[in-house]
């Protein structure tokens, strides 16, 4: 299992053909507490960059990009009711979505763990 990051904190787990996709524990503790998850409708093709969820907080609705193209193929419905899974646990049971991943060429274009946190130094 692969996990990959974007410059705008969204994290993609590789499993076989589809990531799970969410936000980085960074990502969550900038927004704050989440209190709204609007997730894309399972069968919406992304392309890489585009706009596949919206996470409100207290402080602020901020957009969750797709970091590769692809198909979603289930959302986490657990968040509409519990959007504050995203906070407990962001890598866990905070995930947003599963993508079928279209190009994995472009999971090269996308930080490794060890990447991440030294990016994250960088704008720290």
């Amino acid at each position: 299992m692969t996990t990959r990051y974007t410059k705008d904190h969204e994290y993609i787990r590789i499993e076989g053909d589809t990531g799970i996709v969410g936000i980085s524990e960074y990502a969550q503790g900038q927004l704050g507490d989440v209190v709204f998850v609007e997730l894309p409708s399972v069968g919406k093709s992304l392309s890489k960059g585009d706009e596949a969820a919206v996470v409100e907080s207290v402080k602020a609705a901020s957009e969750v990009y797709a970091p590769v193209s692809g198909e979603v193929v289930e959302v986490n419905s657990d968040l509409e009711a519990s959007p504050g899974a995203v906070n407990e646990d962001p890598s866990g049971r905070g995930w947003f979505m599963k993508i079928r991943v279209k190009d994995e060429g472009e999971l090269g274009d996308l930080m490794t763990e060890d990447q991440y946190q030294e990016f994250l130094k960088s704008i720290g």
